[in-house]
């Protein structure tokens, strides 16, 4: 809207970076488990059966030494492989299973998600889109939600295996030598400090990475759509000094992770240098005093294997987990927006609307201690048409969004046959209301598609005859593919003149009960403005309408003109009262009829500014 100010959104503070912050998205990670309890049930039930048919190898070694190798045993070599091979299939067959399940899983849920978020962010109200970059919205949606396919998907239960396994692994070392297992397990609780640590530093970073990637996506999203302003200013090299400083502060954020990724690296490996350390000294002295045999030795350094393999992937996992805890807790304070129904206080259902609406002494401010309308009240009647005129920064534009729902009066009340659109339910009331804006807005379909926007299901006849009416059969039925020609991103291939004919249709289609036409007529040279008038007071008749219009020739038959400087109604009346009057109405119109005659008449043509009512 032309003369709206900027608004700012008041935005939840970012959750606190402690470590106990994976308590504040716990109910939301039940929430997501959940439902697909039965299948995480079924993936543990499945990595059981893989780790355990995993133990049979290295346990298989102890009587492969003691017995086959030192004893000669040979009748047991081949009993002993089947086992192996028997064991490995079993393994091999439940993994596949396992990973065929839980990704499919992860990846439905992050569909799911997606539209979730989508469907929530569509319903804030109209105020946080103008505190909020596009490109960073869609940048929360599609990529903040990623990482949750390691909480239901093969990663976490991936992670309870190798704890089985641990377990497992664990009382079977007791069995061999408790002294050994005991001093081993020392040293690993000891790094399960440094992973304490690690991981309360790693998990504000990748948060930080979100909320960069989105900054930058947003950035990179205005640069692309606005990419004639770029080029008409020759700014190309501005943008990617823009771009440059984004890329590069995402590229610190994951160099810092990636350093502390590595030191995790490092710290395990020194770990298991340091258990093998300890393990071959203690086992070698048991060994030469008799109290362990080879086998037992063997068997015991594979097990120690499976007892430190889970810290392995604690820093594999667990560096997947916290990016993924880090994107709900974003994707939670996106969600905890309230939506536009939401309070408790929208609860009736617009009836079928008449039209007559009313401002009673209406406040409103987009920042605190800077008002924007300061009182205004008045009345249109069912079926009228009320003009709105004025500088630009007067109010026209919000007092437009205000009849539209888009924002709540900060005092006063906004009417509808009575009704207070404050406690209506918005979708029953803007389903009776057809806007048509001075910023076109073409979705990159066809021009079929863009103007059946307003109404789904229309017929084709509906269709071109509304077509007819905002004059976009004049030049679609020149196009190749006619109706079906596809206009591009934003309408990117039609004019500025055609885009709005279009938008006039869609309006028309539309049928609404309360019509508003924000500059609907900006974009087209005069003579199709006189075209389209008659378009638009076809769509005008039987409804009541509110015009801002840029040109006041083209308002001279409203019921009512509303004058707004400083937010305030200065004067009211229809035009010849008005242009009688001598006042601010007089002063704007006879301003911009002396300019338009200075710019388009030879010196001495025109004649002067009518104050009838008729055009």
């Amino acid at each position: 809207m032309s003369e709206r100010t900027s608004s700012r959104h008041t935005r939840k503070p970012d959750l606190p970076k402690g470590p106990s912050n994976w308590k504040a998205v716990w109910p939301d990670i039940k929430e997501l488990i959940r439902p697909r309890r039965g299948q995480l049930a079924l993936g543990l039930v499945l990595i059981v059966i893989s780790r355990v048919a995993g133990l049979v190898l290295p346990a298989s070694t102890k009587y492969l030494v003691d017995d086959v190798l030192v004893n000669r045993r040979t009748e047991l070599l081949e009993p002993i492989i089947l086992a192996v091979l028997a064991a490995t299939a079993v393994q091999a067959g439940s993994a596949f299973w396992l990973t065929q399940l839980l990704s499919k899983s992860a990846q439905r849920l992050i569909a799911e998600l997606r539209c979730k978020v989508q469907a929530h962010v569509n319903r804030l109200p109209v105020n946080y889109f103008d505190a909020n970059k596009s490109g960073q919205l869609v940048s929360r949606i599609m990529n903040d939600v990623e990482g949750v396919r390691n909480l239901v998907g093969t990663g976490l239960v991936e992670f309870i295996g190798g704890l089985l396994t641990a377990a497992l692994s664990f009382f079977v070392l007791m069995r061999i030598s408790s002294t050994m297992t005991l001093m081993a397990l020392a040293v690993v609780a000891a790094f399960s400090l440094v992973l304490r640590y690690a991981f309360t530093t790693l998990r504000p970073i990748f948060r930080e990475r979100g909320k960069i990637t989105a900054e930058v996506t947003g950035r990179l999203t205005e640069s692309i759509g606005g990419i004639r302003v770029v080029k008409g200013y020759h700014a190309e090299s501005r943008e990617d000094r823009v771009f440059a400083e984004g890329a590069g502060r995402i590229l610190a954020n994951v160099l810092k992770s990636i350093t502390g990724v590595s030191l995790l690296s490092l710290s395990a490996t020194t770990l298991m240098g340091a258990v093998g350390g300890v393990v071959m000294y203690m086992g070698g002295r048991q060994i030469i005093d008799g109290s362990l045999t080879l086998g037992g030795f063997v068997t015991f350094m594979a097990f120690m294997a499976f007892l430190v393999a889970p810290v392995f992937q604690v820093v594999g996992i667990g560096t997947q987990l916290t990016e993924a805890i880090a994107g709900l807790e974003r994707t939670r304070e996106l969600l905890d927006e309230q939506q536009e129904d939401a309070g408790g206080a929208r609860v009736m259902e617009m009836p079928p609307v008449a039209g007559k609406v009313e401002f009673e002494d209406v406040h409103f401010h987009y920042e605190e201690g800077k008002p924007v309308l300061k009182g205004i009240s008045f009345e249109a009647g069912q079926g009228t048409v009320t003009a709105l005129v004025g500088s630009s920064g007067s109010g026209k534009s919000t007092t437009i969004g205000l009849i539209a729902a888009f924002y709540r009066p900060t005092r006063g009340r906004v009417l509808v046959d009575g009704v207070d659109l404050g406690g209506v339910k918005l979708g029953s009331y803007r389903s009776q209301l057809g806007v048509v804006f001075q910023e076109t807005f073409l979705f990159d379909g066809s021009i079929r598609e863009n103007v059946e926007f307003g109404r789904p299901g229309a017929t084709e006849e509906q269709i071109l005859e509304a077509c007819r009416l905002a004059r976009v059969d004049e030049f679609a039925e020149r196009f190749e593919q006619g109706y079906d020609t596809v206009v591009g991103e934003r309408g990117v291939k039609l004019s500025g003149g055609q885009k709005q004919r279009v938008s006039i249709a869609r309006a028309i289609l539309a049928d609404p009960r309360i019509l508003i036409l924000d500059e609907a007529t900006s974009s087209l040279d005069s003579e199709t403005e006189q075209l389209i008038q008659h378009g638009l007071s076809y769509l005008m008749q039987g409804r009541t309408t509110f015009v801002i219009a840029h040109r006041l020739s083209t308002i001279r038959r409203a019921d009512q003109i509303l004058v707004m400087e400083g937010g305030e109604i200065v004067e009211r009346g229809n035009h010849a009262e008005l242009f009688a009057s001598q006042g601010r109405y007089h002063e704007l119109y006879t301003k911009q009829h002396g300019l338009e005659r200075n710019l388009f008449l030879a010196p001495g043509e025109g004649d002067a500014p009518e104050t009838g009512t008729e055009a």
